[in-house]
């Protein structure tokens, strides 16, 4: 987060580039450079590919940059709708900067409401720029310095609480693309697809189900007790012939050791942990199921057309979970109101948010899952040898 001071200095230099060069509201009649941002998580990159895809279908010569942080350009690797990435560099924001400028886009979007990442784009001397305009709520991202330079670049509405990946296309359509598609894809590498298929070839084929489970959350807020996930792993394990994949990074160290110490049966666990992003998308391929709290890996699994069972704790089940028949929803006990959404995870009572995510059930867990497990026997009613 930069200084008061910087960011008035960079307010003012927004102020000077509109003097000198007007608003970025001039129509742009087909774009040849396109700069997208993305300045938020993993699962919110995957819920944005259906954007890239869109712009691909309608101008397919078009060259796509992506803005994003490091582990994202992980994610997207290999993308065909994709042309280059930008690492952003917090620490290095005037690198950033020159580096967008450098790219001669003729038109650019910010996904989300961030001062900085809007002021690169006007900086940039972008003729067409569009960013969201937060409607049905308030969010904290709505900054006033955002506020200000909002009002020199073309307003799209993001409704709050509406579905998130449906909103990020409407920042499209100052370009002409009107789509309501918004499915997700992500893509790996060779190697990735070796290494996947190494770590799936070791198991015992002995399995009736292949059921990939991660403990973290990545915050407090949303995470569920490790045990408590042993506990579904052990009953998948036995009543219906299911073989555990955990996965988890570096940051989910405590919950997936927590979680690989819980399960009894241990015969039918793989531990899958600090794998690379890359391999991860591979190996997510793989399974039946995925089973985890609203996290990144569930939306890779999702983009990858896998059934998920999603434990939504305080999360918004409206604006960003996987939608469609084969993607199950748990609710906590009562299904309490959301406190926590794709636009507005910062104001809310953070302990009420652990307590919700705590109450979750086992059994409830265990419902969702035979029910995903369910969707795949639809798909392929043959037992694997």
């Amino acid at each position: 987060m930069i200084s008061k001071f910087k960011l008035a200095i960079l307010l003012l230099r927004c102020f000077a580039h509109v003097a000198i060069y007007g608003s970025a509201t001039r129509p742009v009649i087909q774009p040849k450079k396109i700069v997208i941002i993305q300045l938020a998580k993993l699962g919110d990159m995957v819920c944005t590919t259906p954007v890239f895809q869109a712009i691909k279908r309608v101008y397919p010569d078009t060259k796509v940059t992506v803005v994003g942080d490091k582990i994202n350009q992980e994610v997207l690797e290999g993308h065909p709708a994709i042309d280059s990435y930008i690492v952003w560099n917090k620490k290095e924001l005037s690198t950033t900067f020159e580096e967008i400028k450098r790219g001669g886009f003729d038109f650019g979007c910010i996904m989300s409401p961030d001062f900085e990442g809007l002021a690169a784009l006007l900086l940039a001397h972008i003729p067409l720029i569009s960013a969201p305009k937060i409607e049905g709520g308030i969010s904290p991202y709505e900054t006033k310095t955002y506020r200000i330079i909002r009002r020199f670049i073309v307003n799209k509405p993001h409704w709050m609480g509406a579905y998130a990946p449906r909103e990020y296309l409407r920042l499209l359509e100052p370009i002409g693309i009107e789509t309501s598609d918004t499915q997700k894809r992500v893509f790996w590498s060779r190697q990735a697809e070796k290494e996947a298929s190494r770590i799936i070839s070791s198991i015992p084929s002995s399995y009736t189900y292949l059921v990939g489970m991660s403990a973290g959350a990545g915050n407090k807020e949303k995470q569920w007790d490790p045990r408590n996930f042993a506990a579904v792993a052990d009953y998948l394990i036995k009543e219906c012939g299911a073989h555990i994949l955990i996965f988890g990074g570096k940051r989910d160290a405590y919950e997936s050791a927590e979680l690989l110490t819980s399960i009894e049966n241990k015969q039918s666990i793989t531990d899958a942990t600090n794998i690379s992003i890359d391999t991860l998308k591979a190996a997510l391929s793989k399974l039946d199921v995925f089973l985890s709290v609203n996290t990144g890996p569930l939306y890779i699994a999702e983009a990858l057309d896998i059934p998920t069972v999603d434990l939504v704790g305080p999360v918004s089940p409206w604006d960003q979970p996987p939608q469609g028949k084969i993607h199950k929803v748990v609710f906590p006990p009562g299904r309490p109101k959301p406190i926590i959404f794709v636009m507005d995870t910062r104001n809310h009572d953070t302990r009420e948010a652990e307590r919700i995510a705590q109450s979750t059930r086992v059994e409830d867990v265990i419902t969702a899952a035979k029910q995903a497990l369910n969707e795949v026997r639809k798909r392929s009613p043959v037992k694997k040898e």
